[in-house]
């Protein structure tokens, strides 16, 4: 009975994307404001204009797992600013903590040149593996902020503890952070480091905010009446529950 429900649940939601994709190309989606999204797009224009780059860390996500969630999150927000900053000539930095989220992120990157007409600005050296374990991932990311000229830093993705050590090495050299992430101990030090933190499913918004196409809109869609039917299905189950007919 359970595996139905679940089917039939992935089979709402698919609907229910290809719907709000096909009416999101007719008629644009209104999102409320999230602080943090407009201080990144402010960011991105900011780092064109003064020649600096921008570092995006995607942690340590393996996305063979439930926490590749957060990791796919960032790699779309990658391409966007990748795309966005095609002009540039200090191009972002991309770290990672996973050698299959090292090698798909310069291959997003590789993407959102081609997409920006741009190609011949990427290099593969922008995308790197800087440790496999957490505190090893957290060392080899720290300079970055310091050696590579960087304004503005983004982390998104799955990390623990160690998310202390990305976000202080932002802090101290005066970077703008834009954090998010799918751990309860990483979310509980953005939200005390990061100027204007990404909460829960905040994390999952990136590309409808930053205008990456008509199908993220449409993801925030298909969450906002999937969150309302789990709602409705508690509190049809607590009300049947206190009649005594379950």
């Amino acid at each position: 009975m359970i595996d139905w429900i679940g089917l039939g649940l992935l089979a709402l939601a698919a609907f229910l994307l290809l719907l709000f994709i096909f009416l999101r190309r007719k008629t644009p989606a209104v999102v409320r404001r999230i602080e943090a999204y407009e201080r990144l797009n402010r960011a991105v224009g900011l780092a064109v204009e003064k020649g600096t780059r921008l570092h995006i860390s995607l942690g340590r996500g393996n996305l063979f797992t439930a926490r590749g969630g957060s990791a796919l999150a960032g790699l779309a927000l990658l391409r966007r600013i990748v795309e966005r900053t095609s002009v540039s000539d200090r191009p972002p930095i991309a770290t990672s903590g996973d050698p299959t989220l090292a090698i798909l992120s310069q291959d997003t990157m590789l993407s959102g040149y081609r997409a920006a007409g741009a190609e011949e600005q990427y290099r593969f050296t922008t995308g790197r593996l800087t440790g496999l374990a957490p505190f090893s991932y957290a060392a080899g990311t720290m300079p970055i902020a310091h050696d590579e000229n960087v304004s503005a830093s983004v982390v998104m993705g799955d990390l623990g503890a160690e998310a202390a050590l990305v976000a202080e090495s932002a802090d101290r050299e005066d970077n703008s952070l834009i954090a998010a992430s799918d751990n309860l101990s990483a979310q509980a030090i953005f939200y005390a480091s990061a100027q204007d933190p990404l909460i829960g499913e905040e994390l999952f918004a990136g590309g409808a905010y930053t205008g990456a196409g008509p199908s993220h809109d449409a993801s925030l869609n298909v969450q906002d009446i999937l969150r309302w039917l789990v709602i409705v299905a508690i509190l049809a189950g607590s009300v049947l529950k206190l009649i005594g007919m379950i």
